[in-house]
């Protein structure tokens, strides 16, 4: 098996980065993914770093081990062929508003009559039941609804947002995890359905569970936000040639980190003898952390710390990741000679199976590189494969020996 879903066909209609890093994850579990492009392909075909057009290195991470059918879903015949591919398909996938899908009509209702057994997932903006169901959503967009910039503001002073497409890849693993779901729900009962995944809601169920805090009680008895994550000194700690990621979070990990440092008698402080006095007083337990942890080496800490079983580990660069000697001894970081990129770095898989273990089967695809190749597997003869393609309603990649 090349997978535990192995065998799960997916049309995956999603672009940009939340929809294709939802069936990125259902691909490298083994999903056999036609990733349906239109004429112009992915937007992230076009973001970051390449060698050649279309491929570029955002792109490049997000849809290895899927397939590029091009089709023009605006074209009667497009539409038609994908129609016909959902009789025979497990899953599709989509990140169009749904009065989108329903204008072409692909709406549930109207899938459904095609193939019951069909599992639908949607990943879009806003729920539909509410007024922002209509709007478009990005990242940012989505960042700022669910107040994560105001939330980094209380450490950094302006609102920012983070550093990463946090609420797209969130919202991802939430919509692979809902189509995983739904497809054991249907090995239980043979039924199809549709799921709904929305960012703003995904996003804020992710944000709040630790922010939410004292306006959990109604009324509230504290503020919003998780004091110990929103205090401007959690942050790496300077030593005297780095820096060092350190978690003391038990009563016992404090007690022995007091021992260690020749403060013993800070762990019966009532400040800092357990959990609740730490976080009333976090300003002032960071305060004291910074100023310790400036005075000897990295790997002076780091020795002290493993000694007293206390979690630490060295701070990385993106650059010193990549010869990071854990990652290089699982090999989460591999080298891969790609049909035209060359060759290219790819990040590894990373849960360990021992049963249906994944692999990287296919590298990213080129626009169209498998139209006729996806077509062909899904039914449709040689003829009616080139007319597709004659119309426009089809479109092929570029030949390695053109």
């Amino acid at each position: 098996m090349a997978g535990p879903l192995d065998g799960v066909r997916i049309l995956d209609l999603t672009s940009n980065f939340m929809g294709p890093y939802a069936s990125l994850l259902l691909a490298d579990l083994g999903a056999d993914v036609a990733k349906v492009e239109s004429p112009q392909g992915d937007t992230t075909r076009g973001v970051g770093p390449r060698r050649n057009p279309g491929m570029a290195a955002i792109f490049l991470h997000l849809n290895r081990n899927k397939r590029s059918l091009v089709l023009d879903l605006k074209h009667p015949d497009g539409r038609a062929a994908l129609v016909r591919m959902l009789r025979s398909a497990d899953v599709l996938l989509h990140s169009l508003r749904p009065a989108a899908m329903e204008r072409l009509g692909l709406s549930y209702a109207d899938v459904r009559e095609i193939n019951p057994r069909l599992v639908y997932c949607g990943c879009f903006g806003f729920g539909q039941n509410g007024p922002y169901a209509g709007k478009p959503a990005y990242d940012d967009l989505i960042q700022a609804a669910v107040g994560m910039p105001v939330l980094q503001s209380r450490r950094q002073g302006e609102p920012e947002y983070v550093a990463a497409a946090i609420a797209d890849r969130v919202v991802g693993m939430a919509a692979s995890n809902a189509v995983t779901a739904a497809l054991f729900h249907r090995e239980r009962t043979g039924r199809g359905q549709e799921v709904q995944v929305p960012m703003f809601e995904t996003f804020a169920h992710f944000a709040m569970g630790d922010h939410l805090y004292g306006h959990t009680f109604v009324p509230p008895i504290g503020d919003w936000g998780y004091a110990r994550m929103m205090n401007s000194d959690r942050r790496p700690y300077r030593t005297l040639d780095g820096y060092l990621g350190v978690n003391i979070y038990t009563d016992r990990h404090w007690q022995r980190f007091f021992a260690a440092v020749g403060r013993a008698d800070l762990a019966a402080d009532p400040r800092f003898a357990d959990i609740h006095g730490r976080t009333e007083h976090i300003g002032e337990l960071y305060a004291f952390l910074a100023e310790v942890f400036a005075s000897r080496s990295t790997e002076d800490w780091l020795k002290v710390l493993t000694e007293a079983d206390i979690p630490a580990i060295r701070m990385n660069t993106p650059e010193t990741l990549l010869s990071d000697p854990h990652m290089s001894e699982v090999g989460f970081f591999a080298e891969q000679d790609h049909p035209s990129e060359g060759r290219l770095r790819t990040i590894g898989i990373p849960q360990q199976w021992s049963e249906s273990a994944p692999e990287l089967r296919y590298p990213a695809p080129r626009l169209g590189e498998h139209s006729a190749e996806l077509l062909r597997e899904f039914g449709f003869g040689e003829d009616e494969v080139g007319a597709l393609l004659a119309a426009g309603a089809a479109g092929i990649g570029v030949r390695d020996d053109a």
